[in-house]
């Protein structure tokens, strides 16, 4: 069991470790993963000399987070010297498939296939951007689309020979060169899967919120990232409520109330993770100074602004208590207008 001081609420943990090349961030849809990723590259920019933070996400999030178009190019980030961002389409490109006549069938094979299309994007920007700290977001297990992808020749290398021939499509791009090409990806997919089950080199960083199915998505994700035996100690919990509003709502108080019910769990069971909280806020995180300006809930455990039950927070109230009144006689007076001119008019009517 490691110690408080090991296991603080914060990702500083993640930030001393000079060894590390690989930050995987993922989780349950709708939880903050670009927004967290995205500020965690900023961090890591302040500790390395260099770093790139690449999003698989179809919807290419990464752009709108930061306030600035992102291509398939590492492009620097505005604002800084040495933070890169890319957005790689996950889909398998029809012009870097061999052939004419064969591109459908292989383009529907290979799509068919869960996991190909990160490990062949892996594979190709490990080839490009050695230098680079990296910072990934990806929505399934890299092994698991190697061990498919090469599935390949033992299910349909007999009928893609078929075809080819069928098609008189040159031996080039044949049976022989389409899977001498998966072949060859073999040795490169194999490096990034040593250096993915090294915890000196990757790490994986959960990203929840304080609900049910998203306690029970990040679970299931801990349990397959320990099956692959890639590394994972860091749990971020987003949209966290704090009793710290002087406003009575039984709405949400409720929702404190849920929210407390399922931290508690997450605190059960990953007592031997750095769990960082942070909390919900009326408006979206966007834009280089808006992630800055959040970023230091990350190293820093957010505290709420009032604790209950001190002189403070029973000031807080009766001033607003005293707005609110303010305001209900103000409502109540322009009501009462707004009916008497009513009434008069109704009055003037009858003559």
């Amino acid at each position: 069991m490691a110690s408080d001081q090991e296991l603080s609420g914060t990702v500083q943990n993640i930030l001393d470790q000079e060894s590390l090349k690989w930050v995987f961030v993922g989780g349950k849809g709708g939880v903050g993963k670009t927004t967290c990723s995205s500020i965690l590259s900023i961090l890591l920019s302040r500790v390395r000399s260099s770093v790139l933070i690449i999003s698989t996400d179809p919807a290419h999030n990464l752009s709108d987070a930061f306030q600035q178009r992102f291509t398939k190019a590492p492009t620097l980030v505005n604002g800084f010297s040495n933070l890169y961002a890319m957005e790689v389409d996950p889909s398998v490109e029809n012009e870097e498939l061999p052939g004419d006549g064969m591109d459908n069938l292989f383009s529907e094979l290979a799509n068919a296939i869960p996991g190909i299309d990160e490990a062949m994007s892996f594979a190709e920007m490990l080839n490009s951007y050695w230098s680079y700290t990296w910072l990934l977001q990806f929505p399934s297990t890299l092994e698991k689309g190697l061990a498919k992808m090469m599935s390949l020749k033992n299910k349909f290398g007999g009928l893609l020979n078929q075809m080819t021939r069928l098609f008189g499509v040159d031996d080039e791009f044949g049976e022989d060169a389409l899977l001498g090409r998966l072949e060859g990806m073999k040795d490169v997919i194999e490096q990034v899967n040593k250096q993915f089950k090294d915890p000196d080199l990757t790490t994986f960083v959960c990203v929840c919120i304080p609900e049910f199915l998203s306690l029970y998505e990040t679970e299931r994700l801990v349990q397959e990232l320990n099956k692959f035996e890639i590394d994972s100690h860091n749990v971020i919990i987003n949209q966290v409520l704090y009793d710290e509003e002087v406003v009575e709502s039984k709405l949400l108080k409720a929702r404190m109330r849920m929210q407390q019910k399922y931290l508690d769990q997450f605190y059960m069971l990953y007592d031997d993770f750095h769990i960082t909280k942070l909390p919900l806020l009326p408006e979206e995180v966007c834009g280089v100074e808006a992630l800055k300006a959040f970023s230091h809930n990350f190293i820093t455990p957010y505290q709420p602004v009032i604790e209950k039950g001190t002189m403070e927070e029973l000031e807080a109230r009766v001033s607003m208590l005293k707005q609110q009144l303010t305001d209900a006689e103000a409502e109540l007076e322009r009501l009462r207008k707004g009916k008497q001119k009513v009434d008069m008019t109704g009055f003037g009517s009858h003559f």
